[in-house]
C-alpha cells in the first residue's frame, strides 16, 4: 500500500476550531424560524396525505420557507466550522414516526442516504438495546457507554442525528475539530503524526460484506493534495481485532498515537460540549470532526427512553470531498449505497 506523507504545515480555516471559542458565539446554532417550521409542517402533511413511506425523495418533501435551511447547513459542513445544530423543532407536535419523516425529508436534501448496517437502515435509530461495547459483535450506539472521540465507520460526508427524546442522565454530545488535533500533533508529537497516517487494523464488528476478511486496514489521518481527512475509530473496534488470527495487531507505536490523540481530543481548550434538545437535529462533516458521547441512564418506561435517529449521507459530483487513494476501497462502500445488505447467517 502506497505511504502518504504528513500534511507538512499548520492546518488553517474555520474547520480548525477549538471549544471555548464557540462555547460563547451562538452562530453554530441555527434556530428555525416560525415560517421555517410551517414549511416543514405543510411538506410532512404533503407526505402523509399521498402515503409515502421512506425512502421517499428530496422532490417529495418540497420546503419552501424552509429551503434557505439546507444551504445554510451544506455551507457550514462544506466550508464552515464542519457541524451545525438545528434547533426550534417542536416535537411535541410530532409522533415518533412523523419526526423521522420530517428527519429524513430534510436528510434527503443535503445527499443521498446510506445503509448504516448489513441489515439496510438507512434511518438508523440510536438506543440501548441492552448490549455491551466489550461485545465484539455491538457497535456502540447500541449500549449506554461513554464512547470515546471518532468518526462514524465508513468516510461518507454527513453523519446526523436526530434528538427523539432525551436520557435520564448524561449523555452529552462532544466535539473536537480533528484538524485542530492535528495540528496540536504537528507542534507536540510530529513522530506519533507520522505513525497516524499510517494504516491501523480495525474490525467490522460483524458488519463486513459477504466473502470480505472481517478487518480492515485505514490511516488515522490521510490527505489528497492539502486536504487533510480524519478516520479516527473507537478504540474497541482496534482491539477487538485480536480475535482474528490472520490479523496484525496495533503495534505499541500505534497504541501511543492512539491514546495521545484521545488525551488531546479531551482537552478542555479544544472540546466542545452540548446538551441535546428534543427536536434538535445535529449534522456533522465526518471527515474533520471527530465525536464523542457521555455514558448516560435510561428511564424505566419503554416510551421514555433515550432515543435519537440517525442518517449517513453522501455529497455527490463536485460535492464529494477528495480523499486520499488510501480511502479509496472504503469509499468505494459509500459510492455503492453504504454497507452491504448481507443474508441472515
Amino acid at each position: 500500500m502506497t505511504m502518504i506523507e504528513p500534511y507538512p504545515g499548520v492546518l488553517e480555516g474555520p474547520a480548525v476550531w477549538r471549544g471555548p471559542d464557540l462555547a460563547t458565539d451562538p452562530s453554530w446554532i441555527r434556530t428555525l424560524a416560525a415560517a421555517e417550521i410551517e414549511a416543514i409542517d405543510e411538506a410532512l402533511r404533503g407526505v402523509q396525505r399521498r402515503g409515502l413511506a421512506i425512502p421517499f425523495v428530496a422532490a417529495d418533501f418540497p420546503l419552501g420557507a424552509a429551503s434557505s435551511l439546507i444551504a445554510d447547513v451544506s455551507d457550514a459542513l462544506q466550508h464552515g466550522r464542519g457541524f451545525q445544530l438545528v434547533r426550534g423543532l417542536p416535537r411535541d407536535r410530532y409522533t415518533v414516526e412523523e419526526c423521522g419523516l420530517v428527519y429524513w425529508g430534510i436528510g434527503a436534501h443535503l445527499g443521498t442516504p446510506l445503509s448504516q448496517n448489513t441489515r439496510g437502515h438507512l434511518l438508523g435509530h440510536v438506543r440501548d438495546e441492552g448490549k455491551s461495547f466489550d461485545d465484539p459483535s455491538a457497535r456502540g450506539y447500541q449500549t449506554t457507554a461513554k464512547m470515546d472521540f471518532h468518526a462514524d465507520q465508513l468516510p461518507m460526508d454527513v453523519l446526523g442525528l436526530f434528538c427523539v427524546r432525551t436520557a435520564k442522565k448524561g449523555g452529552a454530545s462532544a466535539l473536537v475539530s480533528a484538524l485542530a488535533i492535528h495540528n496540536v500533533l504537528r507542534e507536540e508529537r510530529p513522530d506519533l503524526l507520522e505513525t497516524l497516517y499510517q494504516p491501523f487494523p480495525i474490525d467490522w464488528r460483524g458488519e463486513e460484506p459477504e466473502g470480505a476478511t472481517p478487518w480492515y486496514t485505514s490511516p488515522m489521518f490521510s490527505r489528497a493534495g492539502d486536504v487533510v481527512s480524519s478516520r479516527f475509530t473507537s478504540r474497541q473496534y482496534f482491539e477487538s481485532v485480536a480475535r482474528y488470527g490472520d490479523a496484525p495487531r496495533l503495534t505499541p507505536r500505534q497504541r501511543e498515537a492512539l491514546d495521545v490523540a484521545q488525551e488531546v481530543a479531551n482537552r478542555p481548550e479544544l472540546r466542545l460540549s452540548m446538551e441535546f434538545q428534543e427536536g434538535d437535529m445535529q449534522f456533522l462533516n465526518n471527515h474533520v470532526l471527530v465525536h464523542a458521547r457521555e455514558a448516560f441512564e435510561d428511564h424505566d418506561e419503554p416510551d421514555r427512553k433515550r432515543h435519537l435517529l440517525r442518517m449517513w449521507i453522501a455529497f455527490g459530483g463536485d460535492r464529494r470531498r477528495p480523499l486520499s487513494p488510501l480511502l479509496d476501497e472504503r469509499y468505494g462502500f459509500v459510492a455503492r449505497g453504504g454497507i452491504p445488505v448481507r443474508s441472515p447467517r
